[in-house]
């Protein structure tokens, strides 16, 4: 594709602000800038409503808060939301507790190619630097800092990218990380966005991507671009997963294309 798309960046967020902060500063750093960010949030309080007004009025884009009630985690009901109300053709996706290298929205639009989605990686910052992060506010994460772990993962090098990936396909459901993904827009429309059946933590977004698969959309190979340093939080509470691994597996058996109930009920 010749032209360029138009991007959002669709971050979402709960209950963190000061993650939120790290993120929406990295965004304004970022070499290329998406034509808009959608913030998705998963019944915030108002402190986070405040941060995001404080942004929005110096910040380089467009800059839109889509907010949904707290009823526990319904990661996939507040994404839907935010993919119905985007206006762009290409639609990243990140979480709010992740700091952006400036390169990332750029690395996402350059990859990006009709009949393919992007599943990228992420940096895992320690405890103790993420606490120096949100001191000091930094500009640049340096892979070579303490605390800086999976160290691969922070090397970026998008040319070495799509020379090695004219010999190597990403297949399967390996290493997605929902936190770090994009995709055009009709493409999640042409599958009803995420499965709003998955509720609590986890496989949200494999339940979507074996959809994909299934309507024969593939995977761009993604190392060495696209980088996301995570910053450190306590584990989620996992307990769903076993559950919702049920509502994957059905996908896989009845080779799903489509769900439900999806990003079609706020189209």
């Amino acid at each position: 594709m010749s032209k360029k798309p138009t991007s959002t960046l669709l971050i979402a967020t709960y209950n963190w602000p000061q993650a939120l902060e790290q993120t929406l500063l990295s965004v304004k750093r970022q070499e290329v800038l998406p034509n808009e960010v959608i913030i998705a949030d998963d019944g915030s309080k108002e402190e986070t409503g405040k941060l995001i007004a404080d942004f929005q009025a110096s910040f380089p884009v467009p800059l839109r808060h889509i907010w949904q009630r707290d009823e526990g985690f319904k990661l996939g009901q507040i994404r839907n939301k935010a993919i119905a109300a985007a206006t762009s053709d290409y639609i990243i996706q990140i979480d709010g507790d992740l700091i952006l290298h400036p390169a990332f929205i750029k690395d996402h639009v350059q990859a990006a190619r009709p009949g393919h989605f992007i599943g990228g990686s992420r940096v895992l910052l320690s405890e103790e630097l993420s606490k120096q992060v949100f001191q000091h506010k930094p500009q640049h994460i340096s892979l070579f800092e303490k605390g800086v772990r999976n160290k691969f993962n922070a090397l970026h090098a998008p040319a070495l990218a799509r020379f090695i990936e004219l010999f190597k396909k990403e297949k399967g459901l390996y290493n997605l990380r929902g936190c770090n993904m994009s995709f055009w827009r009709s493409d999640l429309l042409a599958v009803n966005g995420y499965n709003e059946q998955i509720t609590g933590w986890g496989r949200e977004d494999t339940e979507l991507v074996i959809r994909l698969y299934n309507k024969g959309i593939q995977r761009v190979y993604f190392k060495l671009q696209g980088i996301v340093y995570h910053l450190y939080h306590k584990e989620y509470d996992r307990t769903s997963v076993l559950k919702n691994d049920e509502v994957v597996q059905q996908a896989i058996e009845n080779k799903s294309t489509w769900c439900e109930k999806g990003v079609a009920q706020y189209l």
